[in-house]
């Protein structure tokens, strides 16, 4: 692919929930471009962009692919976004790179939740929109209610610039509403079409459409819309001036129609892409931060200072393939620049246009460009490389805290040895993993945005690096407390010849405030026992709560005083007055009330006003206390504390009780105390393991 200026780029991004057809359009704008000689499939496995086994199986996108075409003289950068709610990170993030989305809806199913979130996105940039309804020539197509369903979940603004000629399986082309030309398409996949009169059925249907048209193009602008109302016309150069304004301010959001499998109607909105979207250097500076926090801005212009955001890192011939949007200047092999984020410098070395999994060296990028650059040395997802002398970073968007966890297990000593190295890769790959080791359950966690998103990933693991795992529900960390003072005697006494071992303490155990820990006391008047053995008393009692007296777990929130005890002048030693510790700890317990706490989280949860009884009843189901609710935009968002244990798979029961069309996060909360007939069976299932774990 030749060298574009940036006034000739443009970035797309294709948006929408999954199976609605992204990636059946974005192959068949390689098609009609001449990117590929075939027109790729989702269903035959024949798609450029959906290149892992795992998409390939499963028939969706698991990842942002990124692609290129050439059309009417300009360069339009593709980036095909998941439609899966798991992997809504990464598509935006992709939005982050891009200057416009294409959102596709399905003609026989309407908006879909990821596309309503896709939308949220594009509002926060103030990127410029446009729909394309597909799937037209399927059962069950209803371009109305899709379009009503556009207008009432995404926005009202969304203005149909074509009319399709045909329904279902009579659909065959669309109607230009700019225009009036009526174009047909052949219908095995060529894309071929002819241009003619409009149909006579749909005249009146025309009229209609471009009065709202012209109309929505004139409140755009108060010079037009003087004009309009003062004349009741605009003339055909203002219109098409008026309508690219319009779009670029997000005043309106073109609709078109088509069919991605069938090649119906791509073409005109491959048109529309390279008439209408705006160009780099149209678009305000990129804002970002200085080393120092102070908030600058980069000009988009080829020549100034070189900046760009990597928005996507892959595994790729032996190492990593760096994705970048150059925000300013132009980068090229050879170029000396910097990562901020670490500090570290790096020379570009191998550039390349990405196409799908295959790739094509190329000699420079410039601002507003997307380039693929192997084997950085300290670059991962987000971060941003700048020129030495001017250094910058881009702000990126934060990375989602996960929504669920499981416990990782390597199935043998051979995966054990490659889990380190292959969990590294996977999750500079994709930033939403993460790994972690409980300190008190000792599991590995490996936590993501919803179980799909896990599985999915030690599939690839599996593939690519040879390591098998299995997974669990996490472990709570439970935690044990006291609920009342009591007093004890630990006393060691050892004879075995020679020198034996002497310690005795009385101590006394007393409840504190939750959240408030532990604090030794030393009471001791008198010398009862020395004050080098005091540090060994303390020593034991921490050894010993770390396994409680109920089922094992950590004792938090109480005190110890050691108030009185005996020596031995010759057989007292640090170690026995240790043993003595630990033995009085735990006659102690057995007298203070022990009770049993639970890790609760604090959950907000995002979904339709229709689910709002549904999931409250279900919250209390689970032991939850709802804190708050409120409604904004059809949506009701509800605030509430949930033991741990009641939503360790919570991300799969809110999908299939909302048809995921929720959300929540969560956070640590407190710990609380569990009810009494819970507690009793968790401390039973607990023994049971520890029995088996003996066994």
């Amino acid at each position: 692919m030749k060298k574009y200026e940036a006034k000739d780029i443009r970035n797309v991004a294709l948006v929408g929930h999954k199976g609605h057809g992204k990636t059946s359009l974005a192959e068949a704008f390689l098609f009609d471009a001449k990117a590929t000689t075939r027109l790729g499939a989702v269903d035959a496995k024949t798609s450029t962009f959906d290149t892992e086994p795992e998409e390939i199986d499963r028939r969706m996108s698991i990842a942002t692919a990124v692609g290129a075409i050439e059309w009417k003289k300009r360069k339009i950068n593709l980036l095909d976004t998941p439609g899966d709610g798991n992997f809504h990170y990464d598509t935006r993030l992709s939005l982050s790179a891009a200057d416009a989305a294409l959102v596709v809806v399905s003609a026989p199913d309407g908006v879909g939740v990821v596309t309503e979130r896709c939308w949220d996105r594009t509002v926060e940039l103030g990127l410029p929109r446009l729909v394309f309804i597909n799937k037209m020539e399927r059962e069950r197509a209803d371009p109305d209610k899709a379009l009503a369903s556009i207008r009432s979940l995404l926005s009202s603004d969304a203005v149909p610039v074509q009319l399709p000629i045909g329904l279902e399986a009579a659909f065959k082309g669309v109607v230009d509403v700019l225009t009036g030309k009526a174009h047909v398409f052949e219908k095995d996949g060529s894309g071929k079409f002819t241009t003619g009169e409009v149909p006579a059925d749909l005249a009146d249907a025309l009229k209609s459409a471009r009065e709202a048209l012209v109309e929505k193009v004139a409140e755009s602008s108060d010079e037009l819309l003087e004009k309009y109302l003062d004349k009741g016309v605009l003339s055909e150069e203002e219109i098409q001036a008026g309508f690219s304004r319009a779009v670029h301010k997000g005043a309106l959001f073109p609709v078109f129609y088509g069919s991605a499998t069938q090649n119906v109607g791509v073409q005109l909105v491959m048109d529309f892409l390279a008439d209408h979207l705006p160009a780099p250097l149209d678009l305000p500076p990129v804002k970002g931060k200085t080393p120092t926090g102070e908030p600058a801005e980069r000009k988009r212009a080829e020549d100034g200072p070189v900046s760009a955001f990597c928005f996507k890192t892959v595994d790729a011939q032996g190492g990593t393939l760096s994705i970048f949007r150059v925000l300013s200047g132009t980068l090229s092999p050879e170029s000396q620049v910097i990562n901020p984020a670490n500090g570290t410098d790096e020379r570009i070395g191998s550039m390349v246009q990405v196409m799908g999994k295959k790739t094509e060296l190329t000699s420079a990028a410039p601002a507003g460009d997307i380039v693929g650059v192997l084997k950085l040395k300290s670059v991962i997802t987000g971060h941003t490389l700048c020129d030495k002398k001017d250094p910058f970073t881009f702000e990126a968007l934060p990375v989602p805290e996960p929504n669920i966890a499981f416990a990782i297990k390597a199935k043998s000593k051979s995966d054990e040895d490659k889990l380190g190295s292959s969990l590294t890769r996977m999750l500079t790959e994709d930033p939403t993993l993460r790994l972690s080791r409980h300190e008190d359950t000792k599991d590995y966690l490996l936590a993501g945005m919803g179980s799909p998103h896990i599985e999915l990933a030690v599939a690839r693991m599996k593939r690519r690096f040879g390591v098998e795992v299995t997974l669990e529900l996490p472990r709570v960390a439970y935690r044990e407390t006291i609920t009342r003072k009591s007093q004890a005697q630990g006393r060691h006494k050892r004879q075995t010849g020679g020198r034996g071992q002497f310690g005795d303490c009385w101590l006394e155990l007393a409840p504190r405030t939750r959240g408030e820990g532990f604090v030794f006391e030393n009471r001791i008047k008198g010398g009862t026992i020395p004050g080098q053995f005091i540090p060994a008393v303390e020593k034991g009692v921490r050894e010993a709560m770390v396994k409680g007296w109920m089922a094992g777990f950590p004792v938090v929130d109480f005190s110890c005083a050691v108030y009185d005890g005996s020596y031995h002048d010759v057989d007292s030693s640090e170690m026995a007055f240790k043993r003595a510790a630990i033995k009085g700890f735990k006659a102690a317990m057995d007298k203070a009330g022990s009770v049993l706490l639970e890790p609760v989280l604090e959950l907000e949860i995002v979904v339709p006003e229709d689910n709002m009884g549904d999931i409250m009843g279900d919250l209390n189901s689970r032991r939850g206390r709802v804190m708050g609710m409120e409604s904004i935009n059809r949506r009701s968002i509800i605030k509430a504390q949930v033991p741990q244990a009641e939503v360790l798979s919570y991300s799969s029961d809110l999908d299939s009780r909302t048809g995921g069309r929720g959300s929540f996060s969560q956070r640590f909360s407190h710990y609380q105390e569990v009810p009494h007939q819970v507690a009793e069976k968790i401390v039973a299932q607990f023994k049971r393991e520890d029995e088996e774990d003996e066994d």
